[in-house]
């Protein structure tokens, strides 16, 4: 679990109590990468994992709904509790336009957990 902890922590990113079940998962693999059958030290496969993940989607939700629908809906919830989009944008990786956006060390851990809980 420490391993999965520091993973997310060097990453900035808090995550909620399935990824971290998911998390401790992997890490219980003892393998260098998460997914290795799309990431390795050859490179990232992104293509072939989202196309994998649409394919089990399919199964499971509305026709019109892709991978690249969960960045736009955790941008949907992270609206819904009022969440600063400075902070959203560092949560979900985004770009924050402005010229002090780059300035400084950006939102800490402790400030994403605050709002990630929020989606709970």
């Amino acid at each position: 679990m420490a391993e999965a902890k520091n993973f997310f922590k060097q990453q900035g990113a808090p995550v909620g109590r399935g990824a971290l079940w998911a998390a401790e998962r992997i890490t219980e693999q003892q393998t260098e990468f998460a997914f290795p059958r799309y990431c390795s030290q050859d490179g990232c496969k992104a293509n072939s994992a989202s196309a994998t993940l649409n394919k089990w989607l399919k199964l499971r939700v509305s026709e019109n709904c892709v991978i690249h629908s969960f960045r736009h809906s955790l941008r949907d919830r992270l609206r819904a509790v009022e969440c600063p989009a400075d902070i959203a944008d560092s949560i979900g990786g985004w770009t924050t336009v402005g010229v002090g956006q780059g300035y400084g060390r950006g939102y800490g851990l402790a400030v994403k957990k605050k709002w990630m809980l929020e989606l709970e």
